[in-house]
């Protein structure tokens, strides 16, 4: 027989219940791993796409918007990727869990698959009124840091430039009589590729020295893009309108080129290869021996802490670019000294002009300010009338084939278009000079353009004839406008005009 239970050691005690120990229990770990497993695919992901999300990483790193809104926005969204899900009790009962208690087995991979709709949803709405929250104050500390930007880049520019009293000599040898719109009409009429274009044109310096119009030779339409190369380079003279020269080097494919699909394009290599650098101007195509290469000149920024957080531009070299593929990243010292590069344009326009856009914040910022504001002193980029068809900086040769970026100011005012001072930026080291007209005031080019049309009453203007293209040229240290007469369609240039 069995033994029998003894009365008097009282009732049976249930069996001890383990208790979990210190530190995250299993399900809280499985959570985790799984979050974590999921963010390294998207970085990874993120990583290998890199260049398509260049814009937003450059801005969350050199911007301090883009830090507020990308950065801390970021961070947010992998703060509640990583909060655990709020497991309601559900069974109608009013459970002893209560409201907002996490169970005693979250359920990570439920939520991810959709059983947690209701706690996804209150995250994404978190996450907007976060964002919105740190786009309103990036408007506070984007006009600051804005302000602060134009402010320091005009004292940097001041401090860096030399004032001269006399205008640089131009290269003779190479004016610019052929405007970009003029050369596109006909240059696109003297080749002929069935799976190719001649893309964004350019400025660049033959072998012989001479100024000429450059444009890739991309691949045309979106299946030739997927499978065909950029096809050389083409250089139509911009130094004459008679005899002309074009040269192709259409024989030679670039590994990585223009109007190529994302991995194949230049552009892609370029942000993969240095991703933390702005590429902003457009390639110059170029022949150093014969073969075509691309120099894509390079932006950076650098931060500065007083009196307010805020970034400058900067000059941060060059990508050459051959057509076997190699990229070159250079500093520009080291563009300086290439051999190949000797002679063509290195420092970025797009800097040049956001500097001169800067120089209005030379004397203050409040004196530029709209109301209060005395605008002693002040200048601004003077405005080329509707027709111009260029922009500043003007790209222009100078003696001894230096090229150089030229500003045109004029000064504070709506009715102010005469001249005030004129700029000139080296276009291989970004060394500025500047000549300030004093008390007089040089014509400027709406006035000029208004002089050339006036010269001749007969010409209908506008409906057979037009002048534009107007480009400052120095000829004995006395500054003219040099504009372009062509008919409508743009097929020739028919007159050139000098006004003094």
């Amino acid at each position: 027989m069995g033994q029998q239970p003894n009365p008097d050691d009282g009732p049976e005690q249930p069996p001890p219940i383990d208790t979990p120990g210190p530190g995250p229990d299993r399900g809280t770990l499985v959570y985790l791993g799984w979050r974590t497993l999921v963010l390294v695919a998207a970085v990874a992901a993120g990583y290998l796409t890199r260049p398509i999300w260049h814009g937003l990483v450059y801005s969350a790193v050199y911007s301090p918007t883009g830090l507020l809104v990308v950065g801390g926005g970021s961070l947010a969204a992998v703060a509640l990727w990583y909060l655990p899900p709020d497991r309601l009790d559900t069974d109608g009962s009013g459970g002893s869990s209560g409201p907002g208690v996490v169970s005693d087995d979250p359920d990570p991979i439920g939520e991810l698959s959709g059983a947690g709709d209701g706690t996804a949803a209150a995250k994404v709405r978190l996450l907007a009124v976060i964002v919105g929250l740190l786009i309103a104050v990036s408007f506070l500390v984007g006009g600051i840091s804005g302000t602060l930007e134009q402010r320091t880049l005009a004292q940097e520019t001041m401090a860096d430039a030399t004032e001269v009293e006399d205008f640089p000599e131009a290269n003779p040898e190479n004016p610019r009589v052929v405007p970009r719109r003029v050369s596109e009409v006909t240059t696109r009429g003297e080749v002929s590729y069935r799976q190719h274009r001649l893309g964004a044109s350019d400025i660049a310096r033959r072998e012989d020295g001479s100024l000429a119009w450059s444009y890739p030779i991309e691949p045309d339409g979106f299946r030739n893009t997927l499978r065909l190369n950029q096809r050389g380079v083409l250089l139509s003279d911009m130094t004459r309108i008679d005899d002309r020269r074009t040269e192709t080097f259409d024989d030679t494919q670039f590994t990585y080129g223009e109007g190529m699909f994302l991995h194949r394009s230049s552009d892609w290599q370029l942000k993969a290869t240095d991703y933390f650098a702005r590429y902003t101007d457009d390639a110059v195509e170029f022949t150093h021996d014969g073969t075509p290469y691309m120099y894509y000149p390079k932006t950076g920024h650098e931060w500065r802490l007083t009196p307010f957080p805020h970034t400058v531009p900067v000059w941060d070299g060059g990508a050459l670019v051959a057509p076997d593929g190699e990229i070159r990243h250079l500093t520009p010292a080291e563009a300086q000294d290439s051999e190949i590069l000797d002679g063509q344009r290195l420092y970025p326009v797009s800097l040049t002009r956001t500097e001169m856009g800067s120089l209005g914040y030379r004397n203050g910022i409040v004196n530029q300010l709209p109301v209060v504001g005395a605008h002693r002193g002040e200048i601004e980029v003077a405005e080329l009338p509707d027709g111009a068809d260029n922009e500043q900086p003007f790209i222009i040769d100078l003696a001894g084939e230096r090229m150089s970026y030229v500003t045109a100011m004029e000064p504070y005012g709506a009715d102010s278009r005469g001249l005030d001072e004129v700029w000139f930026a080296d276009a291989e080291t970004g060394e500025y000079t500047f000549f300030g007209t004093g008390r007089e005031t040089l014509t400027g080019p709406e006035r000029a353009m208004g002089i050339a049309r006036s010269e001749d009453s007969q010409t209908n203007w506008g409906t057979n004839f037009v002048v534009t293209e107007p480009v400052p040229v120095i000829v004995q240290e006395d500054l003219w406008w040099h504009i372009k007469v062509s008919p409508t369609d743009f097929t020739d240039v028919t007159r050139n005009v000098f006004v003094n």
